[in-house]
């Protein structure tokens, strides 16, 4: 399972026919609501907006791995804009990847294959 979060529905719509029948995926709007997904189940990859409101995605990965049953969760970052800055955090935190919005299909389906197990 793929764990999307990203806080504009038409987005993860896009995410969703990308990966079509490559992955099951689940859906947050928010931090906050993937934490309580990731209380139920781990997902094998996450694809994770950088800007939201509340909760940004560096905070949410940061959470993710800082717990143990959760560090190993590969974490793709998904932004409009990707600053040297943003580069260096992502890498920081421990994501794998940081693709560009508007997503590349074959980008996304790249990192499915080779991230998720």
């Amino acid at each position: 399972m793929v764990l999307i979060i990203d806080d504009q529905p038409a987005n993860i719509d896009i995410l969703l026919e990308i990966l079509g029948e490559e992955a099951d995926a689940a859906v947050a709007l928010s931090g906050e609501e993937a934490l309580e997904i990731l209380e139920e189940e781990t997902p094998s990859l996450i694809l994770l907006d950088v800007v939201m409101p509340g909760m940004d995605g560096f905070e949410l990965c940061r959470r993710v791995k800082e717990r143990d049953s959760w560090k190993g969760i590969p974490v793709v970052f998904l932004s409009a804009g990707r600053s040297d800055e943003d580069l260096a955090r992502a890498e920081e935190l421990g994501a794998v990847g940081f693709l560009a919005k508007p997503v590349n299909p074959g980008e996304v389906l790249d990192a499915l294959r080779k991230y998720s197990s």
